[in-house]
Parts: structure tokens; C-alpha cells; sequence
């Protein structure tokens, strides 16, 4: 199925995706990769704010190139997921809604996706210069020492997506190999 959100996510929204549907997303997401996710691990372990507030947010696993002129963002592909799987479910349980990466993510993911009716989306690997056609702005919002890895307010614009772990925890990387199993 074909869908066109428009985000912040919602709880309500989040538990009609399905694992397998093409989203087009429309409105504010944030960007964080490992170093920036070691911060706000270790700032909440301190008792810190964190720099973006995680409710009904996405995170996109992304560490842009830099942008050439008249862009708002350089190449934009998207980071294996699984190197953020130790600080997701923490992030989650604080009202993070969805994440945007690569590849598989662990049980613990999967179980604190369930528990708080989020949703892993997968945007195509080697496709980062087309991803940023969809991306308006960037904007620095945190940790901007670390360079590609600072935390980006960033705007898009049908930004394309598929739902790759929703809300009750059908993972398509399963469902998928599983089927294509029953075709050989």
C-alpha cells in the first residue's frame, strides 16, 4: 500500500502502517548516528535534557555529505540501523516514534517498537543523492563538533520510505525471505 504522512508520527498513525507500505513523508525529522547517540545515552544517564525532544519524533540514521551550492543538503543515504540498536529502545521508551536506517534491528528493538506502537522504516541504501531531493532544509540542532554526526532538524518533502517493522512487530526482512522461500 501506498501512504502519504505527514509527521510528527503519531501513535494512532503509526499502528495503521503495515510492514511492506511505501510512505511518502511530509514535515520535521531529526538525524542522529552512533556519536550522537552515545550523547544523549550518556546525558540521560546524568540526568541531562536531551537537545531534541523524542516525542511522536523520527530519527533518521544519517550522516549527510556536505551540500553542494543551491542545496540544502548533500547526499543523504541512510546508516545500518543495527549500530544504533544499544540507545533505540531508551530513545523509544521516551516517545521517539519511528527510526529511519538500513538493515535489521535486534529483538530489543523490535520489543520496545511493540511496546511503544512505533515503527521502523528502511529509505534505500545508495540512493542518498536522490533521498535529498526530498529533503528542503537542514538545519544543526545539537552536537555540532561532530560534524556529519551532529544532530540535523531537517525538512522534507514526500520523502520515501517503507515500513519495514510496524507496530506489532511484523518485520518485512522475515516476511519477506519467508515468502520468496515459498517461490524457489
Amino acid at each position: 500500500m501506498e501512504r502519504h504522512i505527514n509527521i510528527p508520527l503519531t501513535a494512532t498513525e503509526a499502528a495503521t502502517l503495515c510492514a511492506g507500505d511505501y510512505v511518502y513523508l511530509t514535515g520535521t525529522l531529526y538525524t542522529a548516528r552512533d556519536a550522537a547517540h552515545l550523547r544523549m545515552d550518556t546525558a540521560l544517564d546524568k540526568g541531562e535534557e536531551l537537545p531534541i525532544c523524542m516525542d511522536n519524533n523520527l530519527i533518521y540514521y544519517m550522516g549527510p555529505s556536505p551540500a553542494r551550492e543551491g542545496r540544502p543538503i548533500g547526499s543523504a543515504g541512510p546508516t545500518t540501523a543495527s549500530r544504533m540498536d544499544k540507545y533505540a529502545p531508551r530513545l523509544l521508551d521516551l516517545g521517539l516514534k519511528g527510526m529511519i536506517g538500513k538493515g535489521r534491528r535486534s529483538a530489543q528493538v523490535k520489543e520496545a517498537i511493540i511496546r511503544n506502537q512505533a515503527v521502523y522504516f528502511a529509505a534505500v541504501g545508495g540512493a542518498g543523492a536522490l533521498l535529498s531531493k526530498s529533503i528542503t532544509s537542514s538545519t544543526v540542532v545539537a552536537y555540532e563538533d561532530l560534524g556529519t554526526e551532529a544532530i540535523r532538524r531537517l525538512e522534507v518533502k514526500d520523502f520515501p520510505v517503507i515500513v519495514v517493522i510496524d507496530s506489532t512487530g511484523k518485520d518485512l526482512y522475515e516476511t519477506a525471505a519467508a515468502d520468496f522461500q515459498k517461490t524457489v
